[in-house]
């Protein structure tokens, strides 16, 4: 059997997903950082959901979402409120899951031409 990776468009896409970094087409990142088809936005000033505010939401979205991935680490853990009513109040999709899941759930609505943005968020170095 053959197989084939049939990539409707150009966009950008999760590779890797590690502990510690994830990989973007083919570059390593190693901080926190933004996800959408067309851009990634390095340095996002985040180590931990609980450090995410109402503040933080304006970053993501600039990057005119129509749902947003927000992958919180190797595990699941969900931030404070406030983030999340500043998604809800605009009528914007909001999930909460691991980085490999976000990763996983990104690259297919990115191939399916969905405006979706992940936010990943790293340990600190």
């Amino acid at each position: 059997m053959d197989l084939s990776l049939d990539r409707h468009g150009e966009y950008l896409f999760v590779r890797r997903v590690t502990e510690r970094s994830i990989t973007v087409v083919d570059r390593e990142l190693i901080a926190s950082f933004l996800l959408s088809p067309e851009r990634a936005v390095e340095q996002w000033p985040v180590t931990h959901a609980q450090a995410l505010t109402d503040n933080h939401v304006d970053a993501v979205l600039e990057l005119k979402p129509e749902v947003v991935l927000l992958g919180t680490g190797t595990r699941q853990q969900f931030p404070p409120a406030a983030f999340m009513a500043g998604f809800l109040r605009k009528g914007i999709g909001i999930e909460v899951m691991d980085n490999a899941a976000a990763a996983r759930t990104y690259d297919l609505l990115a191939s399916e031409g969905r405006r979706v943005v992940a936010a990943f968020i790293l340990p600190a170095a």
